[in-house]
């Protein structure tokens, strides 16, 4: 899967992930209009109104990018229908042949991590019957609990060809509260880099490994560092575009060959026709908003690659 992403990123010449995290207030109005007078103000109004929004930004973009990033807590929310709003949205993009990386931020140890694997990138076994149950292709992971809580997720992957990526340095303000913190005169988000470095070992493909990392674009010194400590490892890279991450921050999250990294979108992108660069698109045609967001951060990150 980690050659499928490759490929398609130099198809489209788009190091770039749609961060599908929808929430109400994202919606238009005739959207929400439209799946309420079918199923009322209720968990399915909002489940099915959440599908057909992404399901229209996915139209209009699934030609540009490599893949997408649904962001499994904004469809929890809304409980049993949400999780289905959640599959549909998988298999939908599946069906565009989108790579899926599904955000689901697990951690645990034993059998609970091969649990979270299973549903997330493996089969389950119902009698003489296996099934997948999400069927996502790569799925985010904390690391805090060490390789115990990492290596069921590996060997799932292996079997099934998919990928992890763990967070090593995330975006957030507070992040180094824990992840900044020196342990023998080195911060632990680089202890991190190089232990994710040392999984990817375990499942590598022809360059890169299955096994990523989660870096901020926020974070641009530090993405340098780590991108050393990790060559052969891709970085998903959120913080773009509306927490302050710009093209000129990610030249130093790729590798010479111009690939190793994928920076993530989600509202800059799928809620592009509220900013004040596409209002003229207009709630109607918030589609072609977000498909007008990612080519200009294309070409944002494109021109930024080349200097």
């Amino acid at each position: 899967m980690i050659q499928k992403l490759i490929e398609k990123i130099e198809k489209n010449s788009a190091p770039i992930v749609v961060g599908l995290d929808p929430m109400l207030n994202y919606i238009p109005e005739h959207v929400k209009a439209n799946a309420f007078k079918e199923h009322g103000e209720t968990l399915e109004g909002a489940a099915a109104a959440i599908f057909e929004y992404n399901k229209a930004i996915v139209d209009a973009t699934y030609d540009l990018i490599p893949a997408v990033k649904p962001q499994i807590a904004m469809y929890e929310q809304f409980g049993i229908p949400g999780m289905i709003a959640y599959k549909k949205t998988v298999d939908y993009c599946k069906s565009k042949d989108l790579v899926v990386i599904g955000d689901v931020k697990r951690g645990d140890i034993g059998s609970t991590s091969a649990a979270y694997a299973t549903a997330h990138l493996g089969k389950v076994k119902v009698g003489s019957n296996s099934f997948y149950a999400f069927d996502e292709d790569f799925a985010t992971v904390n690391p805090y609990l060490g390789s115990d809580g990492i290596i069921p997720f590996i060997d799932v992957c292996k079997e099934e060809n998919k990928g992890l990526f763990i967070l090593v340095k995330t975006s957030n303000p507070s992040s180094g509260e824990f992840q900044d913190q020196l342990i023998d005169g080195k911060p632990l988000y680089e202890l991190v880099g190089r232990k994710v470095a040392e999984w990817g070992e375990i499942h590598m493909g022809k360059d890169y490994s299955y096994i990523g990392a989660v870096v901020g674009a926020t974070y641009p010194e530090m993405g340098k560092v780590l991108r050393d400590i990790m060559p052969k490892n891709y970085i998903l890279v959120p913080g773009y575009g509306a927490q302050g991450g710009k093209g000129k921050d990610l030249v130093h999250f790729f590798n010479k060959d111009g690939l190793g990294a994928i920076i993530n979108s989600s509202r800059g992108i799928i809620a592009a026709y509220k900013q004040e660069a596409y209002q003229s698109f207009g709630e109607s045609c918030y589609a072609d908003a977000s498909r007008q967001a990612v080519l200009d951060m294309v070409s944002d990150i494109k021109s930024a690659l080349v200097k």
